[in-house]
């Protein structure tokens, strides 16, 4: 049966838009946003996503303020799709393509209605691959921007302002393959794991121009994406070569205290940027990303289903599975006088022979 999408002339294949180009049941199609107050005392994050396969269509919003993260999360079964973005009381507008984003968040424990202005043009990231033998378990595209927030936020009976001159944040949009919902039987990997993965992920703004940096290496440090570029206010983008990484671990652990990223300007010239990590949100306590015991992105809960939890990031159990996932740093970082906000994200599991890392023990000396 034909859906409202079908009305548009946008199709890509002999289908209807009831229907994604893939069977692979993993096929997903989300958004995820980020915002802080600078300082890092308030940092938020949150998605919405569809899973056509799965019949699923779910959101999160989680907020830290000190050492307490509050999450609420939405799930229902996805019905014909359309132009609407809106899952239980969660929901995105798009006011202006590309630019202006409303998103919306009702429940009791945390509210918001916050508007993103991107401060620079969108940019379309290098295509994300990761192969277990030689079936894609990740193939997608990205596009990701830097910019600023606006409106009101609520959590557990505090009211906050978030003023664009002071909030900002990054946000990207993906679609294609990627695990999610229900596990799969892990099979051969179950006895033949990959053995480590490591990604670092630093979208970046500064008051001319934005930097979005993304490495991904597998244990003996082979790159499988590296994608480093600057976007100008006029939407010109320039590569910024093979980026090398030096990370300042705090010692005892695998949390990245700050970095530096060593570029190059497409006429040769270096370009460094210093970076140092500011409060951090665990994906996997709370946002659904892999991990996540309570609830994680296209997994089917029934109709009509949402969740608020609290979780006290010094409450030992929180602390002891924290390192194990993708962790959302705030960033502050220089780019010679330049001073920028964003993201620094990480992820260092198992063995990453580059940082000396040896095994899924292995920490900072």
């Amino acid at each position: 049966m034909p859906v409202p999408l079908d009305e548009y002339p946008i199709h890509q294949t002999g289908l209807s838009l009831a229907r994604v180009a893939s069977s692979d049941r993993n096929f997903y199609d989300r958004s995820y946003f980020n915002g802080h107050n600078r300082d890092g005392g308030v940092f938020f994050i949150t998605g919405f996503g569809v899973y056509p396969n799965l019949g699923v269509t779910d959101a999160y919003a989680l907020v830290r303020h000190g050492d307490v993260q509050r999450s609420v999360r939405f799930s229902d079964a996805l019905g014909d799709r359309s132009l609407e973005q809106k899952v239980g009381g969660y929901r995105i507008e798009v006011v202006e393509p590309l630019q202006r984003i409303r998103v919306i968040c009702e429940h009791d424990d945390l509210s918001f209605d916050l508007t993103w202005e991107g401060a620079f043009p969108t940019v379309q990231e290098q295509p994300h691959l990761i192969l277990s033998g030689n079936r894609p378990i990740i193939e997608a595209s990205r596009f990701a921007q830097l910019g600023s927030w606006a409106g009101t936020l609520h959590v557990d009976g505090d009211d906050i302002t978030v003023d664009p001159a002071v909030w900002t944040g990054t946000r990207d949009r993906s679609w294609g393959i990627r695990p999610v919902g229900e596990s799969e039987p892990p099979g051969r990997t179950a006895s033949e794991p990959s053995g480590g993965f490591w990604w670092m992920y630093v979208p970046l703004r500064f008051e001319d121009f934005a930097v979005v940096v993304i490495v991904q290496e597998e244990p003996d440090g082979k790159r499988t994406l590296n994608d480093a570029v600057r976007i100008w206010p006029d939407g010109r983008t320039e590569q910024l070569g093979w980026p090398r990484i030096s990370i300042d671990y705090r010692s005892g652990t695998r949390h990245p205290m700050g970095a530096r990223l060593e570029l190059s300007t497409p006429d040769g010239k270096p370009l460094e940027i210093e970076v140092t990590t500011g409060t951090n949100v665990p994906l996997h306590v709370g946002c659904g990303y892999g991990g996540d015991p309570d609830w994680q992105h296209g997994q089917w809960k029934g109709r009509d289903w949402s969740l608020s939890s609290r979780y006290d990031l010094t409450d030992p159990a929180i602390v002891a599975r924290a390192p194990y996932g993708v962790i959302d740093h705030v960033a502050h970082a220089r780019c010679g006088d330049a001073e920028g906000w964003g993201l620094f994200e990480h992820a260092s599991l198992g063995r990453h022979d580059p940082t000396g890392f040896a095994d899924w023990g292995s920490v900072a000396p």
